[in-house]
Order: C-alpha cells, then sequence, then structure tokens
C-alpha cells in the first residue's frame, strides 16, 4: 500500500525537476545565466587589454629613447638620400654626377657627360632607389677618380651596369674636335641611390630629349 504513494511522489518530484529545468533554460538562462556568462567575458577581454597597454606605456621611455639612439646613429651616418621626394632625389643625383665630374676635369677638358636620362625603378629592393642612366667620355685617371668619388661620398650613392670601351679616337672635352690618343673610354653606368624610408617612388620627371629636370 505504501509503495504506490511513494512510487507517484517520486513520479511527482522527477516531475517538478523537469518543470523547474525547462523553466531554467526558457526563462532564467536566455535572460540572465547567458547575459552574465557574456558580461564575465567581456571584462575578462578587457582586463587583458588595459594589462597590455599597461606594459606597452611602460615600455614607451625605452621605446622613445631607441628612437633617439637611432635617429642619431643615421644622422652620423646618413646613407639615404635626404631629399623628401623621388623627383627630387632623382635631379639630386644628376647635379651630384655633374659635381663630380667637374671635380674630376675642371672645365671638362678630359671628361664629359655625354648623355644622362632617369631611370623607372620598380619596387625591387626593401627600399626604393631612384636610379639615372649615365654615359661619359673620359680618360683612364678621371674615370677613377669619377667612380671613387661616386662610392665613397655621402649620401651613399652606387654605379650598376658599368661598361666601359676603350676608344682609339675620341672626343676631346674642350676642343671641338676628335683626337687620336690613348686611354679615351667611352663609359656607361647606372647611378643609383636610396630613398629614406616613407618616401614613395614616383617617376621621374623628363625633359627633352629624356634628360632630367633639375629642381628649382
Amino acid at each position: 500500500m505504501n509503495a504506490v504513494p511513494r512510487r507517484d511522489r517520486w513520479l511527482a518530484l522527477g516531475l517538478l525537476l523537469g518543470v523547474l529545468a525547462i523553466a531554467y533554460l526558457v526563462l532564467v538562462h536566455p535572460w540572465w545565466t547567458q547575459p552574465l556568462l557574456a558580461a564575465n567575458t567581456r571584462i575578462q577581454q578587457l582586463q587583458q587589454r588595459e594589462l597590455r597597454q599597461r606594459m606597452a606605456l611602460e615600455q614607451a621611455p625605452q621605446v622613445r629613447r631607441r628612437l633617439q639612439e637611432m635617429r642619431a646613429q643615421q644622422a652620423r651616418t646618413p646613407g639615404f638620400m635626404p631629399e623628401a621626394t623621388a623627383e627630387l632625389a632623382t635631379a639630386a643625383l644628376a647635379q651630384r654626377l655633374e659635381a663630380i665630374v667637374g671635380q674630376a676635369s675642371p672645365g671638362n677638358r678630359s671628361c664629359a657627360i655625354v648623355n644622362r636620362s632617369p631611370m623607372n625603378e620598380p619596387q625591387r629592393d626593401t627600399y626604393a632607389r631612384v636610379a639615372i642612366q649615365v654615359r661619359l667620355q673620359c680618360g683612364v685617371p678621371e674615370l677613377a677618380a669619377v667612380l671613387h668619388a661616386i662610392e665613397s661620398g655621402s649620401p651613399r650613392l652606387f654605379v650598376g651596369n658599368l661598361n666601359v670601351v676603350a676608344q682609339r679616337f675620341y672626343f676631346a672635352p674642350g676642343t671641338g674636335q676628335a683626337a687620336p690618343g690613348e686611354g679615351g673610354l667611352d663609359v656607361s653606368f647606372d647611378l643609383y641611390g636610396y630613398l629614406r624610408p616613407g618616401v614613395q617612388p614616383a617617376a621621374p620627371a623628363r625633359g627633352e630629349g629624356g634628360e632630367v629636370i633639375d629642381a628649382p
């Protein structure tokens, strides 16, 4: 006799637990528990983000000191061209070449620029570069002085695709006529330098005959 009421009580208790579970899943979990879990996750994310920002702020003085050291080192050994644009850097290359040739051969008596023209440089290296294609007619000592001055000055400039052809008869600059002589050289090469980080390369300006247009 007591077994049936006891079984009914367990059955009623089971039904009550089922109803409570359904009520929790329908009413409590989506409206209370789930928002609390999402808020807790968001709080943890914000705490981690705050920790990273605080660590970054603590390292800021060290970063500033390191940046100042790098800038001072770059100022002591300027390898990049100082011009603000690729066009100005291309014009500076041409002006630098003229000055170097003028120093190696005052009055262009033994060395002269036959041609110079800008080159469109694709972004192949880590740093953008500007270049001009050069053709000279020089004697051997003057050519050696020109190449040495190019590659030993500051900012750093480089010579590539060097091609030297000896001439039995060559145009003697300053005389207006061809003259026989030993050591007359027809020289062509690419003269290039690198832009500072952050300066974007651009197509250099051209004048008549493909010459570089010097910046005012």
